[in-house]
């Protein structure tokens, strides 16, 4: 691991994350999620604050060094938190134990994004909410081949993020039936700020 990715990557990670926009998203969905919740892509941990009705919080992340920052930020609340440092490709979890699982900003730089939205399937019990915050591919044409021109070389600055995936497919590829979906920019460079964000169910 380069001296980028250890050291200057997480810090802005944590940084852009923690922008109010993406509050205020974080703000409208987390709290919903119940019982034993999952966060797949915990990062620093910007979602923990939000919890109201979870019982338990396992949050996951292969960072070593926002798992630290996520472990820190988890010893100022009252809910039960468990950090791990795993991929969302494999989880280290039963089949159906999770009530909920909330993802955020995290399908656009998991490698094999199809292999943990499975992963995601299988260890959320039949009827679990799933509430996901995501950017992707935008609907204007000129704003998408800016997407794919800058592709690229963002993956390589933003961590294997990409700009161009399509969060509410992959989902549907993978099984969830979606109860909720909105779309829309937030304030920002087009081209990273188009999101889609809802809930699907298993």
């Amino acid at each position: 691991m380069g001296l980028y990715a250890k050291h200057v990557l997480p810090k802005l990670i944590d940084l852009a994350c923690g922008q109010p926009p993406m509050a205020g998203l974080r703000a409208e969905y987390v709290p919903r999620a119940q019982g034993n919740v999952l966060e797949v892509g915990i990062g620093s941990g910007h979602n923990l604050s939000h919890y109201r009705d979870a019982s338990t919080v396992t949050g996951l992340d292969p960072a070593q060094e926002l798992t630290a920052m996520a472990s820190r930020r988890a010893a100022a609340i009252d809910a039960q938190v468990s950090i791990l440092q795993a991929s969302g490709e494999d989880i280290p979890a039963d089949d159906g134990q999770f009530d909920s699982i909330v993802c955020t900003w995290t399908l656009c730089s998991i490698p094999n994004v199809s292999q943990a939205l499975g992963e995601m399937r299988r260890v959320l019990k039949p009827g679990g909410r799933f509430y996901f915050i995501e950017h992707g591919l935008a609907p204007e044409p000129q704003v998408a081949r800016w997407q794919r021109t800058l592709e690229p070389v963002w993956k390589v600055i933003g961590g294997g993020c990409h700009l161009t995936r399509q969060p509410a497919l992959l989902l549907e590829d993978a099984g969830f039936d979606l109860a909720e979906k909105r779309t829309g920019y937030l304030p920002g460079p087009k081209p990273m700020a188009f999101m889609t964000h809802g809930v699907a169910v298993r």
